[in-house]
């Protein structure tokens, strides 16, 4: 799998550009400041339908422009396939694939998958649990795009069962009379929901941990092991061996147990929103105890995990480092760089072609001041 045209029309920087790519190693060097993280964002977006760098899309239109416009050409067992997304901040974007219109935005998931490696994986690590959430059901929805759509429900029916809360707290400090007939309804659409999303992410985890555990020792030999350790909010005590209709009903029991709780706060307490995915290395925890190099290493352990896996799966997905390199000591650039080489696609970003490991031999591009030029 590799994309072999990117086209931007109000990016981020660019009003346009036009970005013909190869299979094997292409880098983008420059400045910092002009426009080489916006390319491999693109095509991050194209994936994911999500930035790397920002929560919303507005940041991605360009400074006066009303919406955005990536294309990219994917192909895929020799055969190619035009995606194209419209972004519209404030209303719905809009997608095409192969030029038909007759397609949601969700459609495009699968068409192209990618690892992307960048300095905010730092956040993996360091963080707090919201980033290894989002770590988890992004490569759930990278490997299963349905379940783009569980992931959808459930934050739909949380935030419906949220309102629901609220008014009962509040109802309850004013006259002290709550009305509950339906927060049960709500209560068995969650632990549906959440039963599915919470199933695939205990599987998810249990394929990692063997291929993080490997890949940190190549990047790190002699560093300790690594352990993932799925901490579920519906308590230690919780049977999560159960399947998922096991699961439904852990959910609402731990539901029934939190209620007064629930509705004294006027929020949801329980659930896969609520869950952390814990580091260890060795002994400690890795947030905390690990060096800045110990958490780097894990973060791209990660990431090479989670290629592997795809990889797996079939179909190699497009490797992208954004500017990685700069923030590793020599051992470890050269060990990343030596491991992700055989990639069928890479796309690398750097502000000096000195960064850019020699065993990283490919195309390269100059980016200056938006001007994207092919320089060998």
């Amino acid at each position: 799998m590799h994309v072999s045209h990117l086209s931007l029309a109000d990016f981020r920087s660019y009003a346009r550009v036009e970005v013909p790519l190869d299979p094997g190693v292409t880098a983008f060097t420059g400045p910092n400041g002009q426009g080489k993280t916006n390319l491999v964002e693109a095509v991050g977006y194209v994936a994911t339908l999500a930035s790397h760098r920002v929560s919303g899309d507005g940041p991605l239109v360009r400074l006066g422009a009303e919406r955005a416009v990536i294309r990219a050409a994917v192909v895929r067992d020799q055969r190619s396939t035009l995606v194209e997304l419209e972004l519209n901040p404030g209303r719905a974007n809009r997608a095409r694939i192969n030029r038909s219109d007759n397609v949601r935005a969700r459609d495009v998931l699968g068409l192209l998958r990618t690892v992307l490696f960048a300095p905010e994986d730092l956040a993996l690590v360091k963080g707090d649990p919201g980033e290894r959430r989002r770590f988890l059901d992004e490569l759930l929805v990278a490997r299963a795009p349905r379940l783009a759509g569980v992931r959808q429900d459930y934050e739909r029916v949380l935030k419906q069962r949220n309102a629901l809360l609220k008014t009962a707290a509040m109802a309850r400090r004013s006259s002290g009379r709550v009305e509950l007939s339906t927060l049960d309804v709500w209560d068995d659409h969650l632990a549906r929901a959440g039963a599915e999303l919470l199933a695939c992410r205990l599987d998810l985890v249990a394929a990692l941990q063997p291929l993080v555990r490997t890949a940190y020792e190549e990047l790190a030999p002699g560093g300790g092991p690594t352990l993932l350790e799925y901490r579920s909010s519906i308590g230690e005590d919780a049977e999560l061996g159960g399947g998922r209709e096991g699961l439904y009903g852990e959910l609402l029991r731990a539901m029934g147990a939190l209620r007064k709780q629930e509705l004294e706060r006027g929020i949801t307490l329980v659930g896969p929103h609520r869950d952390e995915l814990g580091l260890r290395l060795g002994e400690l925890p890795a947030k905390g105890y690990a060096s800045h190099g110990e958490s780097w290493s894990f973060a791209l352990a990660l990431r090479l995990a989670s290629y592997e896996l795809l990889r797996a799966d079939g179909g190699e997905p497009v490797l992208i480092l954004d500017d990685v390199f700069a923030e590793l000591d020599a051992r470890r650039r050269e060990r990343l760089a030596e491991l992700v080489a055989p990639g069928e696609q890479v796309l690398v970003t750097a502000a000096v072609p000195e960064d850019v490991p020699e065993s990283l031999s490919g195309a390269r591009y100059s980016v200056t001041s938006g001007d994207v030029v092919r320089i060998a």
